[in-house]
């Protein structure tokens, strides 16, 4: 073989080499990402030791995830490691929590180990916990971040959050610039903390609900978007009256589709501030969120997930031609969203029926929106091929726990990925059986 011809062959063994290395690279990030969420109070006790943390990272490897993710920032506002802004989460349920390594950061170090990513998820718009009377926003000072509700009554009763018992999260009005400010130093102080970290999830980036947020501070901001003031408030935007039935329901105001919108605007500007926050502390990050999965009702906590490709005043009658701008799906490196639904197949849906009512909602919602098939068939739609991934709720199958397993499977085959919350059902359950036949039959294992 003359030095030509030995050039020559070099040549081409090295140029198949790196067509077979490219396609595998391509094959490895093609991969549907496949996560499993680890909740910070739920889990915190369990996995406060490193033998457990290396024990389930290894079953989820060989499960077929490809993400862990490590909540720590839980609904309380305290958070799962050391920092200059907020307080540590030291005692739970009466129980104190001693840190004896960087609980984030061994994560971070083991599942790298193992080629599985980790997303670090934070509670937004939200600083305690109601039941408890536990978190920043009961520290003096930071009463008024708590959102001001209008609950359902003929009585104008505006009252704060922490005033509301049933409810366990003690949300943050989200438009509160000094909250925003203080959320985001957190969000740039963790990506900053863990430059190894592959992505950040933000969880509750919304209104608490359809009654908020009635404060002083919202009316001024709304007036400012509005452009004039407002004769009444809140009769301006809705005022709770019984129907013939004697049911309370919101009578629309006449500015009440222009606060629907404003909110959504709220939501999405803050978003575009919590992203470029996020990437200018280290470019390469994810950014991502979890929302709740049901659209058509989720204008009531003030969010557009959808993409601003698609107009939705053309299928709802609670938004304005405008509302579509302040869709942020293409703000998003990460979409997890929550098919939170026993039903599964859209076949099934339509033999029960059922009504379903989610944790945000003010009233049950009927649709083949309402099962995990079709769920994942409008959200393709609104979407716009934006990808998403579909949640699992692991603790609505407790008393069928076949139904978890075709969850999963049909998550994988009719969207983009999967994320399951949370790992603690799975564990006290014993439902690992389930989750695997899930896997395998969506082809993940």
């Amino acid at each position: 073989m003359n030095n030509i011809t030995k050039l020559l062959f070099s040549l081409l063994i090295a140029a198949g080499f790196f067509s077979c290395s490219e396609g595998k690279n391509n094959e490895t990030t093609n991969v549907a990402p496949k996560l499993m969420w680890i909740d910070a109070t739920a889990n915190i006790e369990r996995f406060n030791n490193k033998d457990t943390i290396d024990y389930y990272l290894k079953k989820l490897k060989e499960l077929g995830f490809t993400d862990i993710v490590v909540d720590i920032r839980p609904i309380s506002g305290h958070v799962l490691y050391e920092s200059e802004y907020a307080p540590l989460l030291t005692e739970w349920k009466g129980k104190p929590i001693n840190y004896t390594f960087d609980y984030l950061g061994y994560y971070i170090e083991k599942a790298h180990a193992l080629g599985l990513k980790v997303q670090a998820s934070l509670n937004t718009f939200v600083a305690g916990h109601n039941y408890m009377d536990e978190g920043p926003i009961y520290e003096e000072g930071k009463a008024d971040w708590a959102t001001i509700v209008y609950p359902p009554d003929e009585e104008v009763k505006l009252i704060p959050i922490t005033e509301e018992k049933e409810k366990y999260s003690a949300m943050v009005n989200p438009v509160n610039e000094e909250f925003q400010e203080y959320i985001l130093n957190i969000f740039r102080e963790v990506v900053e903390k863990y430059p190894e970290l592959n992505g950040i999830i933000l969880d509750r980036v919304r209104y608490d609900g359809f009654t908020a947020d009635f404060s002083d501070l919202s009316r001024r901001k709304f007036e400012e978007y509005l452009g004039k003031e407002l004769d009444k408030f809140p009769d301006d935007i809705y005022r709770w009256k019984k129907n013939e039935n004697g049911n309370l329901y919101p009578e629309r105001g006449k500015y009440f589709l222009q606060w629907i919108e404003w909110r959504t605007s709220v939501i999405y500007t803050f978003m575009a501030k919590a992203r470029d926050v996020v990437k200018k502390a280290n470019p390469e990050i994810s950014f991502g969120t979890y929302t709740g999965a049901w659209y058509p009702s989720y204008f009531e906590v003030g969010v557009n997930f959808a993409s601003k490709n698609y107009d939705p005043s053309a299928d709802y009658d609670w938004a304005t031609p405008k509302y579509k701008e302040y869709g942020y799906a293409e703000l998003l490196d990460l979409y997890t969203v929550g098919n939170y639904y026993t039903t599964i197949t859209i076949e099934e849906y339509l033999e029960k029926n059922p009504e379903v009512k989610n944790e945000t909602d003010m009233w049950a919602q009927q649709g083949t929106w309402y099962c995990v098939e079709g769920s994942n068939q409008h959200l393709k739609t609104i979407l716009h091929g934006n990808k998403f991934y579909g949640g699992i709720l692991a603790d609505q199958f407790y008393e069928n726990p076949d139904g978890l397993a075709a969850s999963i499977r049909m998550n994988l085959e009719t969207s983009d990925g999967l994320m399951i919350f949370d790992i603690v059902h799975i564990i006290e359950k014993n439902m690992w059986q389930y989750v695997e036949q899930g896997m395998r039959e969506g082809g993940a294992i």
